[in-house]
């Protein structure tokens, strides 16, 4: 195995390939692999019929994956990617039904399941890499937004378009994406619901780098980082967190009011049709 720190590294060589490595274990739908290489860690969102769509099996395997890779002081970056040349396209509306049908539900799925897993990646010791292709939609650009470093293909395409699922972004996830890129583009991004592609998303600062060879550029990133001293790029990471702005934690009753859409009509309405691929019809009850 060639030592990180003394060799420039390609991708046709040493990085695990999506397509290939991936091949008979994503058979089984809805997983998260994790790989480790040197010292580069690959976690790859799997899902590919559905376009890396992401469960609570794999919500939860991210937190999973995320700690232990935060435990492993030998690592010095990590990549995570989708599978099948697809980042992700959100948390999978085909189980909302079961998941977060109630208040209680909805707000636990968001507020423990997304938010812990979210918080893994963004508080992971180790600097993260997005490396984004296709679909990062949805919960998949919250996956992104917790990482440190976006780098996305050409033909990659961005955007929540949650409004026409009849809900608002949960408030931990909307913190995020705010601190991101602030609150004008977030509220285009929320109250258009549309679908951005890559050159708009860079303009906005949804991803700092496009590639025509995302695989390697996310790799010779990787490789960068690793050359440098480990100890000093935590520090970074965790005071450039801790000088971040926090808000003070919202209410009980803000809690309640921005989960209030769970028992609307409306969020009936909006999940129903996209299951049965036809155009809600909202009527704000």
């Amino acid at each position: 195995m060639p030592d990180i720190h003394n060799s420039h590294l390609t991708v046709g060589n040493t990085a695990p390939q999506i397509d290939e490595q991936i091949g008979e274990q994503a058979i089984e739908q809805g997983q998260i692999i994790c790989e480790t290489q040197d010292k580069i860690a690959y976690v790859t969102i799997s899902n590919p019929e559905r376009l890396n769509a992401i469960n609570m099996a794999m919500w939860n395997a991210l937190t999973k994956h995320f700690t232990e890779l935060d435990r492993n002081t030998e690592l010095r970056c990590i990549i995570i990617r989708g599978a099948n040349r697809n980042f992700a396209a959100g948390a999978d509306v085909q189980e909302f039904a079961t998941v977060r049908n109630t208040l209680a539900d909805g707000m636990r799925y968001h507020n423990q399941v997304i938010a812990a897993a979210l918080k893994a990646i963004s508080e992971c010791q180790h600097p993260v890499v997005a490396a984004i292709e296709g679909v990062c939609v949805g919960g998949g650009l919250e996956i992104a937004i917790a990482s440190d470093i976006r780098i996305a293909a050409p033909n990659s395409r961005f955007g929540i378009p949650i409004n026409k699922l009849g809900f608002p972004l949960a408030p931990q996830e909307m913190q995020s994406l705010l601190a991101l890129v602030g609150k004008a583009v977030s509220l285009e991004i929320l109250l258009e619901g549309r679908i951005l592609n890559a050159i708009e998303a860079k303009n906005k600062g949804l991803v700092q780098r496009l590639s025509d060879n995302v695989p390697l550029e996310a790799l010779e990133t990787a490789e960068r980082i690793a050359r440098g001293a480990p100890l000093a790029a935590r520090i970074n990471k965790k005071i450039m967190r801790r000088l971040s702005f926090m808000p003070a934690p919202l209410t009980e009753q803000e809690q309640l009011d921005a989960f209030s859409f769970l028992e609307t009509s409306d969020y009936q309405e909006g999940i129903l049709g996209f299951l049965a691929k036809k155009t809600p019809e909202f009527t704000g009850k």
